[in-house]
């Protein structure tokens, strides 16, 4: 219960700051001044970690100079500061404005690499972390959308300097599909649909090879195959069980 109140107390505490952060005396943000004050303005928010303040900012910048001389770099920032404030929705739509607008840009490689860590971020619930529940059974999409993003990174940028950092990723992306395909298959299980998981546990092998979910999926699919009926299917599980997991408890039985 302590644990619980501490998180709900810093989260409400992290909220009273940015309330604090949106003071009037922040107005002058949409005064009449030139582009680069405002744009040295924002810049200085970031630096000192006021992102809410940073985003105000370049939101005024970006749409009353959408042509002025820091016109990409502002949208970049605008990026970077929705990712620090934990708003998926915004960052997202903002990366797809950049990429549809400047395809080709020196940084577009950094743009879908922060693709990737917005959708990573808009997989996580804050409130599970806090309270370390695991929720693997969630909605996968937007960690789907990630593993694309870094995927398409990889392929298109391999020389990116975010190349490497997003390959780790991609791993434990993997591992969260993974285990997400193991909920579902072991729901269609109690469900006594050993077709469907069967089905299931099989995409584990094909899709995410070498998670820890692996093994798993095997079991699954030596049960579902046994009530299916499927000697010659359940057999060949079991062939590549006994390969990798030879340890395994139902190797015994």
């Amino acid at each position: 219960m302590y644990k619980f109140s501490k998180g709900v107390t810093l989260v409400l505490l992290s909220l009273a700051l940015s309330a604090c952060s949106s003071s009037p005396d922040d107005e002058d943000i949409v005064s009449q001044k030139s582009p680069e004050i405002l744009y040295s303005q924002a810049r200085t928010s970031m630096e000192l970690g006021n992102y809410s303040k940073a985003v105000r900012t370049l939101e005024a910048l970006d749409s009353r100079f959408p042509f002025g001389p820091h016109k990409t770099q502002v949208q970049l920032d605008l990026i970077y500061a929705y990712y620090k404030m934990d708003d998926a929705a915004s960052g997202l739509a903002s990366i797809d404005r950049f990429i549809r607008l400047n395809p080709t840009h020196p940084d577009i490689d950094y743009v879908y690499y922060m693709r990737g860590l917005v959708n990573m971020q808009a997989d996580n619930y804050l409130f599970h972390d806090m309270l370390n529940i695991d929720r693997t059974d969630r909605d996968p999409k937007n960690a789907q959308d990630a593993f694309k993003d870094f995927d398409k990174l990889i392929k298109s940028y391999p020389n990116s300097k975010y190349a490497a950092d997003a390959q780790k990723r991609m791993q434990g992306l993997k591992n969260r599909l993974a285990k997400y395909s193991i909920t579902v298959a072991e729901y269609y299980i109690k469900m006594n649909a050993w077709s469907a998981a069967a089905v299931r546990a099989q995409s584990v092998l094909e899709t995410y090879p070498g998670t820890p979910s692996t093994e798993r999926a095997l079991e699954i699919m030596v049960q579902a195959y046994d009530a299916l009926g499927q000697e010659q299917l359940k057999q060949h599980a079991l062939m590549v069980m006994q390969a990798n997991y030879p340890n395994n408890q139902i190797l015994s039985n």
